[in-house]
């Protein structure tokens, strides 16, 4: 069976590659869902991802990931932040002159030579960040609120010179006053220049029904497209991106693994499956590739992977029990997704073992007599 996301219309929660919840498509649940028409994964492993406490890219690591990111079919890559290092920067130079099929952006500060050196790596388009709230401008930055307004307008007005498509990128947005925020990206619509606005929960802090209504009232004020990017102090990134994007928003920051700073990032793998089978949003990437990337990405980052992760950890697909392994024994062959939601091969997931244990019963032992011979 050659994995595919194709959706059936009159069934979107079950095919041959997933089974979810019918209560996910009730009128009742999906009567207010104004997702856009399309949404695009920007990937930020190689950037906020390497901010992992211990984690450290080589330069050919970076331009692995990125071949290989592109190859899964991810819209955007953020392959990093220049002005960290020279090494950084070559390592820009490099995944630029491989010509992916996916955008090349980078990261930046709020300054203009920043912004000039992104320009000269020949990147696709910019992530420039400014602080947004104004305890962290104030107390953080020691500037006054002013200066973040105008350091906003003076660069991305160079990005616009530079021929760069722009996104400005508000830390700390989630706890900022929200006049002062819109207020904030209105000025710098004006007066400077934005191809995009990214509300970004820089700490993790925002609950799932507060990013609904973040990112319409976002919507209703701001007439550029909207990306979200949000941290999973709490655990909610994936239901934050999820919610955001039923709100309307375009573009979703996610990285492999979800590694990235403290907590670390929003999963790509959990968040583009639950917009594919939970609410019948196909981003368009190679899902049979997931665990290709993951797998790489985990070899070059030394980061360590739960083992039940889902989707992408060694023992999500694997059965102990006894119970569940008479499930296996009677419906796997035949019907696989009753009992698993999402089918490993569809995401190129090793194929499920059944184990021996404390909680094996007697199909545990059948099947394992029967691999025996």
């Amino acid at each position: 069976m050659k994995p595919t996301s194709k959706i059936d219309s009159a069934h979107p929660w079950k095919t041959d590659n997933w089974y979810v919840s019918h209560w996910n498509y009730l009128e009742e649940v999906t009567k207010d869902f104004n997702p856009p028409p399309q949404v695009k994964v920007h990937d930020i492993t190689l950037r906020d991802g390497e901010q992992q406490a211990g984690v450290i890219f080589t330069k050919d690591d970076k331009i692995q990931i990125a071949e290989k990111l592109a190859e899964v079919g991810i819209h955007r890559i953020e392959a990093g932040m220049p002005a960290v290092s020279p090494n950084d920067e070559a390592a820009l130079r490099e995944i630029v002159k491989r010509n992916l099929s996916s955008e090349i952006f980078c990261f930046a500060r709020c300054m203009v030579p920043d912004v000039e050196l992104a320009a000269d790596c020949g990147v696709d388009g910019i992530v420039i960040e400014i602080p947004s709230s104004k305890h962290l401008i104030e107390k953080g930055y020691k500037w006054p609120l002013e200066k973040a307004i105008e350091l906003s307008i003076t660069a991305t007005s160079a990005a616009k010179k530079a021929g760069l498509k722009t996104v400005f990128f508000t830390i700390d947005a989630t706890r900022s006053d929200m006049d002062w925020l819109l207020d904030l990206v209105d000025r710098v619509a004006v007066e400077g220049h934005m191809d995009a606005f990214t509300l970004v929960d820089t700490f993790g802090v925002l609950s799932p029904q507060a990013a609904t209504y973040f990112a319409k009232k976002v919507k209703e004020r701001i007439s550029k497209p909207i990306e979200v990017h949000f941290h999973p102090d709490f655990g909610m990134g994936v239901a934050n991106t999820v919610n955001a994007v039923l709100a309307g928003a375009e573009v979703i920051h996610t990285t492999v693994l979800g590694i990235g700073e403290r907590a670390g990032n929003t999963p790509m793998e959990e968040t583009v499956l639950a917009l594919l089978t939970m609410y019948g949003i196909d981003v368009g990437i190679d899902f049979s590739k997931l665990n290709e990337l993951a797998a790489l990405v985990q070899k070059l980052s030394g980061f360590d992977v739960p083992p039940n992760r889902p989707f992408i950890g060694k023992n999500a697909y694997n059965i102990e029990s006894g119970i569940v392994t008479g499930w296996y024994k009677n419906v796997f062959e035949s019907d696989p997704t009753i009992v698993y939601p999402v089918h490993p091969d569809f995401v190129g997931h090793d194929a499920p073992k059944i184990l021996m244990g404390k909680k094996s019963g007697l199909d545990n032992i059948e099947l394992w007599i029967q691999k025996l011979g």
